[in-house]
Protein backbone atom coordinates (compact mmCIF):
# COMPACT_ATOMS: atom_id res chain seq x y z
CA UNK A 1 0.00 0.00 0.00
CA UNK A 2 1.35 3.40 -1.02
CA UNK A 3 2.21 5.77 1.81
CA UNK A 4 0.32 9.04 1.26
CA UNK A 5 0.28 12.48 2.86
CA UNK A 6 -3.02 11.53 4.54
CA UNK A 7 -1.34 8.56 6.22
CA UNK A 8 1.57 10.81 7.20
CA UNK A 9 -0.81 13.22 8.91
CA UNK A 10 -2.37 10.34 10.82
CA UNK A 11 1.06 9.19 12.01
CA UNK A 12 2.04 12.72 13.13
CA UNK A 13 -1.24 14.35 14.20
CA UNK A 14 0.19 16.88 16.67
CA UNK A 15 3.35 18.41 18.12
CA UNK A 16 3.46 15.95 21.04
CA UNK A 17 3.87 12.99 18.72
CA UNK A 18 6.53 14.85 16.73
CA UNK A 19 8.45 15.74 19.89
CA UNK A 20 8.32 12.10 21.03
CA UNK A 21 9.82 11.14 17.67
CA UNK A 22 12.70 13.58 18.15
CA UNK A 23 13.25 12.34 21.72
CA UNK A 24 13.38 8.70 20.58
CA UNK A 25 15.85 9.55 17.84
CA UNK A 26 18.25 11.26 20.22
CA UNK A 27 17.80 9.48 23.53
CA UNK A 28 16.18 6.08 22.92
CA UNK A 29 19.55 4.37 23.42
CA UNK A 30 20.46 6.53 26.40
CA UNK A 31 21.48 3.95 29.05
CA UNK A 32 20.98 6.32 31.95
CA UNK A 33 20.34 9.89 32.92
CA UNK A 34 23.29 12.10 31.85
CA UNK A 35 23.08 13.94 35.17
CA UNK A 36 22.53 11.34 37.92
CA UNK A 37 23.89 8.38 35.89
CA UNK A 38 20.98 6.24 37.08
CA UNK A 39 18.92 3.93 34.90
CA UNK A 40 15.68 5.89 34.75
CA UNK A 41 12.82 7.06 32.58
CA UNK A 42 11.97 10.52 31.37
CA UNK A 43 8.54 12.10 31.68
CA UNK A 44 7.21 14.75 29.35
CA UNK A 45 6.79 18.23 30.87
CA UNK A 46 3.38 19.52 29.88
CA UNK A 47 3.37 22.72 27.85
CA UNK A 48 7.10 22.64 27.14
CA UNK A 49 9.38 20.89 24.64
CA UNK A 50 11.17 19.14 27.47
CA UNK A 51 11.43 15.85 29.37
CA UNK A 52 12.39 15.36 33.01
CA UNK A 53 14.25 12.56 34.77
CA UNK A 54 11.79 10.60 36.90
CA UNK A 55 14.30 10.22 39.75
CA UNK A 56 12.92 12.50 42.49
CA UNK A 57 16.39 13.49 43.65
CA UNK A 58 17.56 14.42 40.15
CA UNK A 59 14.75 15.75 37.96
CA UNK A 60 17.25 16.67 35.22
CA UNK A 61 15.56 18.13 32.14
CA UNK A 62 16.28 17.24 28.53
CA UNK A 63 15.33 19.43 25.57
CA UNK A 64 15.18 17.16 22.49
CA UNK A 65 15.13 20.03 19.97
CA UNK A 66 18.32 21.63 21.36
CA UNK A 67 21.21 21.23 18.97
CA UNK A 68 18.95 20.23 16.09
CA UNK A 69 17.39 21.88 13.07
CA UNK A 70 14.33 22.54 15.27
CA UNK A 71 16.17 24.49 18.00
CA UNK A 72 14.31 27.59 19.21
CA UNK A 73 11.81 27.29 16.38
CA UNK A 74 8.48 29.04 16.77
CA UNK A 75 6.99 26.98 13.96
CA UNK A 76 4.85 23.98 14.86
CA UNK A 77 6.79 20.72 14.76
CA UNK A 78 3.91 19.21 12.82
CA UNK A 79 4.49 21.79 10.08
CA UNK A 80 8.22 21.04 10.19
CA UNK A 81 7.60 17.33 9.73
CA UNK A 82 5.14 17.87 6.90
CA UNK A 83 7.58 20.19 5.11
CA UNK A 84 10.35 17.61 5.42
CA UNK A 85 8.09 14.89 4.07
CA UNK A 86 6.91 16.93 1.08
CA UNK A 87 10.43 18.14 0.26
CA UNK A 88 11.84 14.61 0.21
CA UNK A 89 8.83 12.85 -1.35
CA UNK A 90 8.48 14.96 -4.51
CA UNK A 91 10.99 13.83 -7.13
CA UNK A 92 11.75 17.36 -8.31
CA UNK A 93 11.15 19.15 -5.03
CA UNK A 94 8.49 21.59 -3.97
CA UNK A 95 8.55 25.38 -4.31
CA UNK A 96 8.10 27.71 -1.37
CA UNK A 97 4.90 29.05 -2.95
CA UNK A 98 3.42 25.57 -3.26
CA UNK A 99 4.52 24.64 0.26
CA UNK A 100 2.96 27.82 1.68
CA UNK A 101 -0.37 26.83 0.11
CA UNK A 102 -0.13 23.20 1.21
CA UNK A 103 0.69 24.03 4.84
CA UNK A 104 -1.17 27.35 5.15
CA UNK A 105 1.94 29.33 6.07
CA UNK A 106 3.50 32.42 4.52
CA UNK A 107 5.80 32.08 1.52
CA UNK A 108 8.63 33.63 3.53
CA UNK A 109 8.25 30.98 6.25
CA UNK A 110 8.07 28.20 3.66
CA UNK A 111 11.22 29.52 1.93
CA UNK A 112 13.11 29.58 5.22
CA UNK A 113 11.90 26.08 6.16
CA UNK A 114 13.02 24.62 2.84
CA UNK A 115 16.46 26.20 3.07
CA UNK A 116 16.99 24.80 6.57
CA UNK A 117 15.93 21.37 5.36
CA UNK A 118 18.29 21.55 2.37
CA UNK A 119 21.12 22.54 4.68
CA UNK A 120 20.73 19.31 6.65
CA UNK A 121 20.48 17.10 3.55
CA UNK A 122 24.14 17.64 2.64
CA UNK A 123 26.12 14.46 2.01
CA UNK A 124 28.92 14.87 4.53
CA UNK A 125 29.86 11.21 4.73
CA UNK A 126 33.61 10.69 4.63
CA UNK A 127 33.37 7.36 2.81
CA UNK A 128 34.95 7.57 -0.65
CA UNK A 129 33.38 6.28 -3.84
CA UNK A 130 34.99 3.11 -5.16
CA UNK A 131 34.73 0.91 -8.23
CA UNK A 132 33.62 2.68 -11.41
CA UNK A 133 33.03 6.41 -10.89
CA UNK A 134 31.57 8.75 -13.50
CA UNK A 135 32.50 12.43 -13.23
CA UNK A 136 31.10 15.30 -15.24
CA UNK A 137 30.28 18.98 -15.00
CA UNK A 138 27.33 21.12 -15.98
CA UNK A 139 26.55 24.82 -16.01
CA UNK A 140 23.47 26.27 -14.35
CA UNK A 141 22.07 29.57 -15.53
CA UNK A 142 19.95 31.20 -18.22
CA UNK A 143 20.42 30.44 -21.91
CA UNK A 144 22.14 33.13 -23.94
CA UNK A 145 19.18 33.50 -26.34
CA UNK A 146 16.92 34.35 -23.38
CA UNK A 147 19.12 37.12 -22.04
CA UNK A 148 18.51 40.82 -22.56
CA UNK A 149 20.29 42.75 -25.28
CA UNK A 150 22.53 44.29 -22.62
CA UNK A 151 23.57 40.90 -21.28
CA UNK A 152 24.20 39.56 -24.78
CA UNK A 153 26.35 42.59 -25.55
CA UNK A 154 28.40 41.81 -22.43
CA UNK A 155 28.71 38.23 -23.67
CA UNK A 156 30.08 39.35 -27.02
CA UNK A 157 32.51 41.70 -25.30
CA UNK A 158 33.90 39.00 -23.01
CA UNK A 159 33.65 36.10 -25.44
CA UNK A 160 32.40 33.90 -22.62
CA UNK A 161 29.94 31.17 -23.61
CA UNK A 162 28.96 30.54 -19.99
CA UNK A 163 28.96 34.11 -18.80
CA UNK A 164 26.95 34.44 -15.57
CA UNK A 165 26.52 30.66 -15.33
CA UNK A 166 27.67 28.61 -12.35
CA UNK A 167 29.64 25.38 -12.64
CA UNK A 168 28.53 22.20 -10.89
CA UNK A 169 30.83 19.17 -10.80
CA UNK A 170 29.28 15.86 -9.79
CA UNK A 171 30.37 12.24 -9.47
CA UNK A 172 28.44 9.00 -9.10
CA UNK A 173 29.61 5.53 -8.14
CA UNK A 174 27.98 2.95 -10.38
CA UNK A 175 28.10 0.19 -7.80
CA UNK A 176 26.93 2.26 -4.82
CA UNK A 177 24.59 4.52 -6.80
CA UNK A 178 25.67 7.44 -4.62
CA UNK A 179 26.19 10.92 -6.03
CA UNK A 180 28.26 13.80 -4.66
CA UNK A 181 28.19 17.37 -5.92
CA UNK A 182 30.35 20.47 -5.69
CA UNK A 183 29.42 23.96 -6.84
CA UNK A 184 32.31 25.98 -8.24
CA UNK A 185 31.69 29.70 -8.62
CA UNK A 186 34.05 30.05 -11.58
CA UNK A 187 32.45 30.32 -15.04
CA UNK A 188 35.07 27.98 -16.49
CA UNK A 189 36.48 25.14 -14.40
CA UNK A 190 40.13 24.11 -14.40
CA UNK A 191 41.86 20.91 -13.32
CA UNK A 192 43.13 22.59 -10.16
CA UNK A 193 39.54 23.41 -9.21
CA UNK A 194 38.18 19.85 -9.43
CA UNK A 195 41.22 17.83 -8.28
CA UNK A 196 40.76 18.42 -4.50
CA UNK A 197 37.08 17.42 -4.79
CA UNK A 198 38.00 14.22 -6.65
CA UNK A 199 40.85 13.29 -4.31
CA UNK A 200 38.64 13.74 -1.26
CA UNK A 201 35.80 11.59 -2.58
CA UNK A 202 37.22 8.96 -4.95
CA UNK A 203 39.51 6.14 -3.84
CA UNK A 204 42.77 5.68 -5.74
CA UNK A 205 41.77 2.17 -6.84
CA UNK A 206 38.72 3.47 -8.72
CA UNK A 207 38.16 3.59 -12.46
CA UNK A 208 37.19 7.15 -13.39
CA UNK A 209 35.22 7.81 -16.56
CA UNK A 210 34.88 11.38 -17.88
CA UNK A 211 34.29 13.19 -21.14
CA UNK A 212 37.18 14.70 -23.10
CA UNK A 213 37.25 18.01 -21.23
CA UNK A 214 40.79 19.24 -20.66
CA UNK A 215 40.09 19.73 -16.94
CA UNK A 216 40.33 15.94 -16.49
CA UNK A 217 43.44 15.47 -18.64
CA UNK A 218 45.88 14.98 -15.76
CA UNK A 219 43.79 12.43 -13.86
CA UNK A 220 45.71 9.66 -15.64
CA UNK A 221 48.68 10.40 -13.37
CA UNK A 222 46.72 9.52 -10.22
CA UNK A 223 43.85 7.26 -11.33
CA UNK A 224 42.85 4.64 -13.85
CA UNK A 225 41.15 7.08 -16.21
CA UNK A 226 38.99 6.41 -19.27
CA UNK A 227 37.71 9.12 -21.62
CA UNK A 228 34.54 9.15 -23.73
CA UNK A 229 35.11 11.65 -26.51
CA UNK A 230 31.87 13.55 -26.93
CA UNK A 231 33.55 15.95 -29.37
CA UNK A 232 33.83 13.09 -31.85
CA UNK A 233 30.25 12.03 -31.08
CA UNK A 234 31.38 9.06 -29.03
CA UNK A 235 28.93 8.54 -26.18
CA UNK A 236 29.22 4.83 -25.38
CA UNK A 237 32.20 2.54 -25.78
CA UNK A 238 31.30 -0.78 -24.21
CA UNK A 239 30.90 -0.04 -20.50
CA UNK A 240 32.54 3.35 -20.90
CA UNK A 241 30.00 6.17 -20.72
CA UNK A 242 28.88 9.05 -18.51
CA UNK A 243 25.14 8.45 -18.94
CA UNK A 244 24.57 7.79 -15.23
CA UNK A 245 25.79 11.17 -14.06
CA UNK A 246 24.07 12.84 -17.02
CA UNK A 247 20.84 11.30 -15.73
CA UNK A 248 21.37 13.02 -12.38
CA UNK A 249 22.02 16.33 -14.12
CA UNK A 250 18.75 15.97 -16.03
CA UNK A 251 16.87 15.65 -12.72
CA UNK A 252 18.74 18.61 -11.22
CA UNK A 253 18.10 20.91 -14.16
CA UNK A 254 14.54 19.65 -14.63
CA UNK A 255 13.76 20.57 -11.03
CA UNK A 256 15.43 23.97 -11.22
CA UNK A 257 13.69 24.91 -14.48
CA UNK A 258 10.32 23.31 -13.76
CA UNK A 259 9.88 23.93 -10.02
CA UNK A 260 12.19 26.72 -8.86
CA UNK A 261 12.71 28.54 -12.20
CA UNK A 262 15.78 30.35 -10.88
CA UNK A 263 18.47 29.52 -8.33
CA UNK A 264 21.13 32.04 -7.36
CA UNK A 265 24.79 30.92 -7.25
CA UNK A 266 24.79 31.71 -3.52
CA UNK A 267 22.22 29.01 -2.75
CA UNK A 268 22.92 26.55 -5.57
CA UNK A 269 24.93 24.13 -3.38
CA UNK A 270 22.04 23.47 -1.00
CA UNK A 271 19.74 22.78 -3.95
CA UNK A 272 22.33 20.27 -5.16
CA UNK A 273 22.27 18.77 -1.64
CA UNK A 274 18.50 18.36 -1.92
CA UNK A 275 18.59 16.68 -5.33
CA UNK A 276 21.59 14.57 -4.34
CA UNK A 277 19.79 13.26 -1.24
CA UNK A 278 16.70 12.27 -3.22
CA UNK A 279 18.88 10.62 -5.88
CA UNK A 280 20.83 8.64 -3.28
CA UNK A 281 17.60 7.41 -1.67
CA UNK A 282 15.65 6.94 -4.91
CA UNK A 283 15.12 3.20 -4.35
CA UNK A 284 13.55 3.74 -0.93
CA UNK A 285 9.92 4.42 -0.12
CA UNK A 286 8.78 7.95 0.70
CA UNK A 287 8.37 7.20 4.41
CA UNK A 288 11.83 5.59 4.69
CA UNK A 289 13.35 8.53 2.81
CA UNK A 290 11.68 10.90 5.27
CA UNK A 291 13.09 8.91 8.21
CA UNK A 292 16.57 9.03 6.66
CA UNK A 293 16.27 12.80 6.32
CA UNK A 294 14.98 13.09 9.86
CA UNK A 295 18.09 11.32 11.19
CA UNK A 296 20.21 14.17 9.80
CA UNK A 297 18.58 16.84 11.99
CA UNK A 298 21.33 16.89 14.64
CA UNK A 299 23.95 19.64 14.77
CA UNK A 300 22.45 21.58 11.86
CA UNK A 301 21.03 25.01 12.54
CA UNK A 302 20.69 27.78 10.01
CA UNK A 303 19.46 31.14 11.26
CA UNK A 304 17.52 33.55 9.07
CA UNK A 305 20.24 36.18 9.51
CA UNK A 306 22.83 33.65 8.34
CA UNK A 307 20.68 32.68 5.36
CA UNK A 308 20.20 36.18 3.96
CA UNK A 309 23.69 37.39 4.87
Amino acid sequence: MRYTINQFRKDYPNDDVCLDMIFKLRYAVQPCCPCCNQATTFKRIAGRRAYQCSDKDCQYQLYPTAGTIFEKTKISLRIWFAAMYLCTAHKKGVSSLQLSRDLNITQKTAWFLLHRIREMLANNEAEQLDGTVEINETYVGGATKNKSNKKRAELRATGGQYFSKTSVVAMVGRESGQVKTKVLQANSVKYSDVLPFIQANVSESSLIITDSSTMYGSLKHSYNHEVVNHVNKEYVRGAMHTNTIEGFFSQLKGGIVGIYHYVSPKHLQVYCNEFGFRYNTRKKTDVVRFEDAFKKCNNVRLTYAGLIK
